[in-house]
């Protein structure tokens, strides 16, 4: 029985599809496409055989097989490990290690699974490095410790094509007793820093007031010493004054004296008047209350001159008094007070 067009064209259209899907089966056995930031593998009949960057690759059916590799970098958490330190406190630990495939080929044929080693690697050297650390150390050396590590690790990495960017430690968890000491110890740290923190603000209020004190007699004393120096000045000017005018005065009565000197020197004075002023100084002389008089050597002569000028007087008295035809009385002349002389020595 012939079949019909439709039945025809119906196994046609099952044909053209088996066909298309065997096609693309086969196709996509042997026609690859790599991502950017990926590689491929291609191994010939299990062996290596090179790595295709990222683009079409067509392969040769049923002999080649690709295995792509991602080369970018990934992170690797890990979940909570206990640690021990080496003053014997036990920590819980997780860290993120930050890797990258440099190598594909020793990626894929010197490990069985590169990420499942790194994992593992890191956690003994993680048990490692905190081993060799004191709690203290532990908690505040972070940079350390991922340094210490990445060390630890780095040469068995390089060997299978992985390259440790860096490690990260996340989180530290002590026990609990240990985070009360802490929290105690942390505590008495705020009490003694704050004990210091008064000890210093009263210490500085002191040493301020003490240089406040020492200020204030730094100006006090500068005062005085200014007041003295401006009275001592004042002092100067009043004796300046006072010797300009006692100079002055003895300049005047100088010049007075020089005056009354020169006068008697231009005036024409008598013998008989210069002999009664001798010897009215002799007589005060001999009235002053001095235990000891000097009468000096003229004075024989000054008492004869003296005793001349007297009778001189009287004689003109006489004759006055018999050209008047009146008889004066003789008068005696008076003799100055005498005084007993002292015998001289010699």
């Amino acid at each position: 029985m012939l079949a019909s067009a439709g039945e025809v064209v119906g196994i046609v259209i099952v044909a053209a599809l088996a066909a298309v899907g065997i096609v693309t089966l086969f196709a996509s056995r042997f026609i690859k496409i790599v991502q950017q930031g990926s590689v491929g593998v291609v191994k010939r009949l299990g062996e290596f055989k090179t790595v295709g960057q990222p683009g079409l690759h067509i392969l040769t059916p049923f002999i080649d097989k690709m295995e792509k590799v991602d080369v970018r970098e990934f992170p690797m958490t890990g979940d909570q490990q206990a640690v021990i330190t080496k003053d014997n406190v036990s920590l819980q630990v997780s860290a993120t290690i930050f890797c990258q495939v440099i190598d594909v080929r020793s990626a894929l044929f010197e490990i069985n699974d590169f990420q499942l080693a790194v994992d593992q690697l890191s956690r003994t050297a993680l048990r490692a490095v905190f081993g060799e650390l004191s709690l203290d150390q532990a908690l505040s050396e972070r940079e350390t410790i991922n340094s210490r590590m990445q060390d630890h690790m780095a040469d068995a990495t390089a060997k299978w094509g992985v390259r440790l960017n860096r490690i990260e430690i996340l989180d530290i968890t002590p026990p609990m007793n240990v985070v009360q000491a802490m929290s105690e110890q942390k505590e008495a740290e705020q009490h003694k820093r704050a004990a210091i923190l008064k000890s210093e603000g009263e210490q500085q209020a002191a040493i301020n007031s003490a240089g406040g004190r020492k200020q204030a007699a730094v100006l006090e004393a500068e005062g005085a010493k200014q007041s003295a120096i401006l009275r001592a000045e004042a002092q100067m000017k009043v004796l300046e004054l006072q010797a300009e005018g006692e100079k002055k005065a003895l300049e005047l009565r100088g010049q007075g004296e020089a005056s009354r000197l020169t006068s008697i020197d231009t005036a024409t004075i008598n013998p008989r008047t210069l002999a009664v002023l001798q010897l009215k100084a002799l007589q005060d002389i001999a009235a002053s209350d001095n235990a000891k008089v000097v009468v000096p050597y003229e004075a024989a002569s000054l008492m004869g001159a003296a005793e001349v000028l007297l009778s001189t007087l009287r004689n003109e008295d006489m004759g006055d008094a018999s050209t008047n035809g009146a008889t004066r009385p003789v008068a005696t002349p008076a003799r100055p007070p005498t005084k007993e002389l002292p015998p001289q020595d010699g």
